[in-house]
């Protein structure tokens, strides 16, 4: 298969995945106090760098079906993509790749919870209660996801050459 389709076609896939998991998980993917399970997805880089694309398409996505605000789309979504990338960039640790992910959001989505939708509560008790979710999604069930597909990383992750 020819390299370019294969990473377009992963990268679709891992956003169509998060996409689902969004919506099937709404009402606890969305607000101030949230789990979203699609996170658990940002362990992908690790794998494939068709994860970064793809994470930031599927969080853009997911924000807009999910009825976020313009800031909250681009700014949740971005922070996505720095955990993205992030994950990419310390994908020779199978445990650091857990840490960007949890860090990006735990800095940037409270403020855009406080300052494009009104959110009337510190930002540090919005961090604390972001980065908590971000815990559950990433490091709990996002290792719990990694182990598994490592388990399988010659099988589905093979020929990853991309240049």
């Amino acid at each position: 298969m020819n390299n370019k389709v294969l990473f377009l076609t992963q990268a679709a896939l891992i956003a169509a995945i998060y996409v689902v998991l969004c919506t099937v998980f709404a009402p606890i993917s969305y607000g101030e106090i949230q789990v979203r399970v699609a996170e658990a997805l940002v362990i992908l880089p690790y794998f494939t760098p068709a994860a970064i694309p793809g994470l930031f398409i599927g969080c853009f996505l997911s924000n807009m079906i999910g009825g976020s605000i313009l800031a909250d789309m681009i700014f949740g979504s971005l922070a996505t993509l720095l955990g993205a990338v992030g994950s990419y960039c310390l994908r020779g640790n199978r445990f650091l790749v857990l840490l960007p992910p949890v860090v990006a959001n735990t800095l940037i989505v409270p403020f855009v919870l406080y300052y494009g939708y009104g959110v009337n509560l510190p930002i540090p008790f919005m961090m604390l209660t972001v980065g908590l979710g971000e815990i559950a999604a990433v490091v709990i069930l996002g290792s719990i996801l990694l182990n598994v597909l490592a388990r399988y990383k010659g099988i589905i992750f093979r020929n990853q050459n991309y240049a």
